[in-house]
């Protein structure tokens, strides 16, 4: 049989295979949707759905095919959990096709019990779009009917940029081209990690596609990738399936969201969040009317069995009733028919200053709407504008007061606050306390300036090294004068290494801000504490720490004077860089 009757027996029989795919929060390895997609039949030269929907294109039959497979996948979805998104992929090329529109009627997804705000169209990148201006205005059709959009396939298109820019999409899906091997590729980490920082300053979703490995997985939840999916979390399957538990608890363990958290004066946007009333999609307007009469609050989050699915503010609620049908259409229906669908959502362990930035760069009718907060994708309560920029103000007041003036690191009061919450938590760190070693010498041969700058450069040293190696779990302060203190939250064998990479390229740099005499000596001569000539080593780096559990100490003074002891160790061989680290458990 040719491959043309082989398509065209398939449209008859409507032989499609409908497998789906979980999409999973790589912040608590909760399943937040599927991907619907669609194959041949078994042992059919058009299975794989790459020469099925080549073949479709071929012959002119690529409205036929995926119209076919759109059915298909929402009459499977009948059964899907209501809290779950159906992710359907959709060819830019007949997303304006009025026959499209109808198969897309609100009645159409009643049929099989299912909602549009469950909806989310996949545009894929990897197909042209011609005519931005009306694919705009086809996309605004079925966003302002509770859609949603993804862009599929981000990176391996011929758009690119553009795409995302015109769209605007709710859901960025990053190519596995970028995916894989992440964790080996530089170039891709900074990738992914500007796609991180675009989608939160424009509060859309990022997903990873083709996650195959363990170390990829950990990889994007370091950067910040709020989800991804992939053959390592879950196969497609014909069902709906959960990703195992085991995955489940890496995702947890990666994330380390609990109490034995350090936050390392990292604030979450969940210690704001008030717990205010919320409403059913079912509700009628005029409840919602009522209760906003009857309180102060100007703002409810709108929910599908605790999950929020939008927002309605007082003054848009009272501007919709206020036009010429208002009350007479809205007042008596549900209010999803006027809630904002796509409100500012973001998950309790959020930062505050990255949810501020967030909420700073919506379009101006949305920038004083409240910010939904999740937990487990859960409503946990919202934040109001005000609130938001009242403690961010604060807190960087605050913040600002507490930093050494020299190298801008957290001082004194920060490093305290710091190490009194670890007291107490389960988790092993790695606790410096890292001192120059002949910085007085230096300091009284090439005078104060230069001190400054050798401590400059060592606050600069100290926090390039350990943040390019754990960016998301680490601390660095500045006790003052030449004494730092670092906090690494991470296996011993890593921290190791890292001592060893440290002190090695410290002994080099430092040689910068030596003249070539001193350089060419390997010393320095001046004069000691008795006034008597002398030649010293030059500067060098003593770490003194500790790995383990720090919950043996009482204290912050305790966990002070025993560093102090570690440091002294560590500073008995002048000559060179060192570390001296006590393993505690």
């Amino acid at each position: 049989m040719s491959i043309e009757n082989e398509l065209e027996k398939i449209l008859a029989e409507k032989s499609i295979n409908t497998v789906f795919q979980p999409i999973v929060s790589l912040k608590n390895g909760f399943v937040i949707g599927y991907e619907a997609l669609s194959r041949g039949p078994e042992g059919s030269p058009l299975y794989f759905p790459d020469k099925l929907f080549s073949a479709a294109e071929k012959y002119n039959k690529t409205w036929e095919l995926e119209f076919l497979c759109r059915v298909k996948a929402i009459e499977k979805a009948n059964s899907i959990d209501k809290n779950k998104l159906l992710f359907i992929n959709v060819d830019p090329k007949i997303f304006r096709d009025e026959r499209f529109k109808s198969g897309f009627t609100k009645d159409f997804l009643e049929k099989h019990n299912m909602s549009p705000d469950l909806i989310i169209f996949e545009i894929t990148e990897k197909t042209a779009i011609e005519d931005y201006k009306s694919f705009k205005t086809a996309l605004e059709n079925y966003t302002n009917q509770g859609y949603k959009i993804a862009i599929d396939d981000t990176g391996a298109g011929y758009s690119g940029l553009k795409t995302l820019m015109e769209t605007k999409p709710h859901y960025i899906k990053i190519d596995i081209s970028l995916i894989k091997n992440v964790d080996k590729d530089l170039f891709k980490q900074e990738l992914m990690k500007t796609f991180v920082t675009l989608a939160r300053s424009t509060n859309m979703k990022l997903i990873a596609e083709g996650i195959e490995t363990e170390e990829e997985l950990l990889t994007l939840i370091k950067i910040g990738v709020c989800a991804g999916q992939g053959y390592f979390l879950q196969r497609p399957a014909g069902t709906f399936l959960d990703i195992p538990q085991n995955v489940r608890e890496k995702i947890a363990d990666y994330n380390k969201i609990s109490d034995n958290k350090v936050k390392f004066e990292k604030s979450y946007i969940g210690d704001i969040a008030q717990e205010n009333k919320t409403f059913l999609v079912s509700t009628k307007s005029e409840n919602i009317k009522k209760f906003f009469e009857q309180s102060s609050v100007t703002g409810v989050c709108i929910v599908n069995e605790d999950f929020p699915t939008g927002l309605i503010m007082k003054h848009n609620l009272d501007s919709m009733l206020a036009t010429k049908y208002g009350i007479s259409v809205f007042l008596k229906r549900p209010i999803s028919l006027i809630m904002d669908c796509s409100p500012l959502i973001v998950d309790y362990y959020d930062s505050i200053s990255e949810v501020s930035k967030t909420a700073m760069t919506r379009e101006n009718s949305k920038i004083y709407d409240y910010v939904i907060v999740t937990k487990n994708s859960k409503y946990c309560g919202i934040v109001t504008v005000k609130c938001l920029l009242e403690y961010t103000v604060e807190f960087e007041k605050n913040y600002a007061k507490n930093l050494n003036p020299l190298t801008g690191l957290p001082g004194n009061a920060i490093i305290n606050k710091t190490l009194k919450d670890m007291i107490g938590y389960k988790n092993n760190f790695l606790l410096l306390y890292a001192d120059l070693n002949n910085f007085k010498v230096y300091n009284d041969t090439y005078g104060f300036e230069n001190g400054d700058k050798v401590l400059k450069f060592t606050s600069i040293f100290l926090e390039n090294k350990i943040k390019e190696s754990f960016p998301y779990n680490s601390f660095i302060g500045h006790l003052g004068g030449d004494d730092f203190v670092c906090i690494i939250e991470d296996t011993a064998a890593k921290c190791y290494k890292l001592c060893e990479e440290m002190i090695q390229e410290f002994d080099l740099k430092i040689l910068n801000f030596f003249n070539e005499r001193d350089k060419e000596n390997n010393y320095i001569e001046s004069f000691d504490r008795k006034g008597n000539k002398d030649i010293f080593p030059l500067t060098s780096i003593a770490f003194g720490g500790m790995y383990g559990n720090v919950n043996r100490f009482k204290d912050v003074d305790e966990i002070g004077e025993y560093m102090s002891t570690l440091k002294k160790q560590a500073k008995r061989n002048k000559n060179r860089s060192g570390y001296v680290i006590d393993e505690v458990y």
